[in-house]
């Protein structure tokens, strides 16, 4: 109790910053005292290394006092209670003091980072004035360098030397006083006599130019007197001619076309000799020439090897031990194909000329026939390739595709020679060796083999007794030559022909020459309206084409063409089939009439009549010589008898109104015989139709 009254009576002691710490005050002084009393001025005053020191102090003394306590109370002896209360005390305080010094840590970190973000704002401020004088800088910078790359148009102008300019100028464009001191000046003074120059130079430049035309004028004059020595020179040319030839004026060229020559292999060398000898005696449009490289031809002379014994060639690879890979089979069968039906380098040119025909206006002289002859080295056979060139842009015709395509025009130029076969019968045992099924795979590349090729170039492959070696022989060349050469331009005359008439028969006009118009009446109604073109295929479908196709009159060689011609209600569809050799062999109509039913050679014999009308007299609708008219003239034949079919037939007198077709046509009788057979011969001059 003692102790109680005591702490009673103990005075309250306040701790200001500044004044005394004992005595006593007034309620008013304290209450002042309280106010100004602040830890945030405290901590500017204390150093905190001290308050550092001060914190470890105080943190070994509780360290020490709690030890103290601890072994105070583990002897358990009631007189130490109060050692351990004074301990305790002591702890309380120094615990105040701690609490004390972590204020005063929380106080100093807070400002430490109030300090530090007003110096970063400070920095960031600092930071934006930069850039924006960096940006300011940059702007500046870039005006800068605008001016200093300005580039004024009289930079452009090359302007004369000062010294030129003072020398030449007058002094009131130069103006020395004032231009020697200032550039400015000086440029554009130098600007203004430059103009003046140039004022000069354009009134220069079109004195020149009357000048220019003056002789301009003297060159045409002189050129006009020029070109009228042209035809006196021409025709003095003209008269040299048989000078030149007698004198053998082109004898650079032959000679190096027979330099060239040399260099041939033998079938080629026959082709090209003989050739040029039937142009030379008969025919002045037939022009052979030599192309190819001359140097891979004078390669091929060096010591043969023997490239066919694929069996020992294959022994020899297996033998090699070599680490290079071995191609594949099927790499190797492609490299042998193509070492078999490798070409000789050198080829030989043929232009064949000719006129085109007159009366449907083909072309003139230089309608050319061009054909390039090849040599298969390894097979011993001699290919072709054609190509046509006409002298007028022709007109395009759908159906005309085929006629002078490279692939069909020589088809059958000798009967059944159709050019896919290789007629070397040894060929078909060198094919089976490397995989080759057929040389028709390849003609495209290659060209065709024709046998009249063969022919033209000495080579002879008989069946019935085959021969180990076929030599170049030059009078079965010779034999050959001018047959070829006139069923070669019989040929390109007559398919020029035939390209001019379908141009006209696809748009339903049939043309008729003025020397064939008394084949037929001067009126025919019935019209042709389509003219087409149809493959082997469609063509054997028809069922009216069976007889022409098991007479052997169809083949896959021949062209094929479908022909609709109206008159009314009456459709007459026919079934054209063009033979390779036309006109000499004619052309095979197979008809069938829509009209009140189907009506076809089969089921009806005036059909069958007017079939035998266009395929069996044929001979009457050739025409003038060489007969390119007679497809036309069939055709116009066949609107002719259509018309007379029509008229002719009986009226329906179970049908009310005017009969469909009147007749116009003049005929001795409607109908003969117990076929009732229809007047369809039209007889000239008299005009009317009779029967056969």
């Amino acid at each position: 109790m003692s102790s109680d009254s005591s702490k009673k009576r103990k005075p309250k002691v306040i701790r200001t910053d500044g004044g005394p710490q004992e005595g006593k005050r007034g309620k008013a002084d304290a209450d002042q005292d309280v106010r100004y009393y602040s830890e945030e001025c405290e901590v500017d005053l204390r150093d905190p290394i001290k308050d550092y020191e001060l914190y470890r102090e105080t943190c070994q003394e509780l360290q020490r006092l709690m030890a103290e306590i601890q072994e105070l109370k583990s002897r358990g002896i009631k007189d130490n209670a109060s050692e351990i209360d004074e301990r305790r005390i002591q702890s309380c305080v120094h615990f105040m003091t701690l609490k004390k010094l972590n204020r005063l840590a929380h106080i100093r970190l807070k400002k430490g980072r109030d300090q530090t973000h007003e110096a970063k704002q400070k920095v960031d401020a600092y930071h934006l004035q930069l850039q924006n004088l960096l940006y300011e800088v940059m702007h500046l910078q870039k005006e800068i360098t605008k001016c200093l790359e300005f580039k004024s148009k009289h930079e452009e102008i090359e302007l004369v030397s000062l010294e030129e300019f003072y020398k030449e100028a007058p002094p009131e464009i130069s103006r020395p006083a004032i231009t020697l001191s200032e550039p400015h000046q000086q440029t554009l003074a130098r600007l203004d006599w430059e103009l003046e120059q140039r004022k000069r130079l354009a009134e220069k430049y079109k004195e020149c130019l009357t000048s220019k035309e003056k002789i301009l004028k003297e060159i045409e004059v002189k050129k006009e007197y020029l070109s009228s020595l042209q035809p006196r020179l021409n025709s003095i040319m003209q008269a040299s001619l048989p000078v030149q030839e007698y004198l053998f004026m082109p004898f650079d060229q032959a000679h190096k076309q027979y330099e060239t020559a040399r260099h041939l292999p033998p079938p080629l060398y026959v082709l090209f000799v003989q050739a040029s000898a039937y142009g030379q005696a008969c025919d002045k449009k037939l022009v052979v020439a030599i192309e190819g490289s001359v140097e891979e031809a004078k390669a091929l002379y060096k010591p043969p090897e023997d490239s066919q014994d694929d069996e020992s060639d294959s022994d020899a690879e297996e033998e090699q031990t070599t680490k290079r890979r071995r191609p594949t089979l099927g790499v190797q069968l492609d490299d042998k194909r193509k070492e078999m039906l490798k070409r000789h380098p050198l080829s030989v040119t043929v232009d064949l000329k000719c006129k085109g025909n007159v009366n449907f206006s083909v072309g003139t002289d230089e309608n050319v026939l061009h054909l390039t002859f090849y040599y298969l080295m390894n097979l011993n056979v001699m290919t072709v390739k054609a190509k046509v060139t006409t002298a007028v842009e022709m007109t395009t015709a759908i159906s005309a595709g085929d006629l002078l395509s490279p692939d069909s025009l020589l088809n059958c130029l000798y009967p059944g020679d159709h050019g896919r076969k290789t007629p070397n019968p040894a060929n078909q045992f060198q094919f089976d060796k490397v995989g080759i099924l057929t040389l028709s795979d390849y003609v495209t590349e290659l060209g065709h083999p024709y046998v009249w090729v063969q022919k033209l170039g000495g080579l002879h492959f008989p069946k019935d007794q085959p021969q180990h070696t076929v030599t170049a022989d030059n009078s079965l060349s010779a034999s050959h030559m001018e047959l070829t050469v006139k069923l070669l331009r019989t040929r390109l005359q007559s398919r020029l022909a035939l390209h001019k008439q379908f141009a006209s028969l696809e748009h339903g006009v049939v043309p008729v020459s003025s020397e064939c118009q008394h084949l037929f009446p001067t009126k025919i109604v019935s019209r042709l309206v389509k003219w087409t073109a149809i493959p082997y295929e469609d063509y054997a479908e028809l069922p009216y084409t069976k007889d022409v196709i098991e007479a052997g009159l169809a083949e896959d060689t021949h062209l094929y063409y479908m022909a609709l011609i109206e008159r009314g209600t009456a459709k007459l569809q026919a079934a054209v089939v063009l033979n390779p050799g036309y006109s000499t062999l004619p052309p095979v109509f197979s008809l069938c009439l829509n009209w009140k039913g189907e009506r076809t050679s089969s089921n009806d014999d005036n059909i069958r009549a007017m079939e035998s009308e266009v395929n069996v007299n044929y001979k009457e609708l050739w025409g003038p010589k060489p007969g390119y008219q007679l497809l036309t003239n069939q055709l116009q034949r066949l609107c002719m008898v259509l018309d007379v079919y029509l008229e002719t037939e009986p009226h329906d007198t179970s049908v009310e109104g005017p009969k469909e077709f009147p007749q116009e046509k003049m005929c001795l009788r409607l109908v003969r015989g117990p076929m009732r057979l229809k007047p369809f011969k039209f007889n000239y001059p008299q005009g009317f139709f009779s029967h056969r």
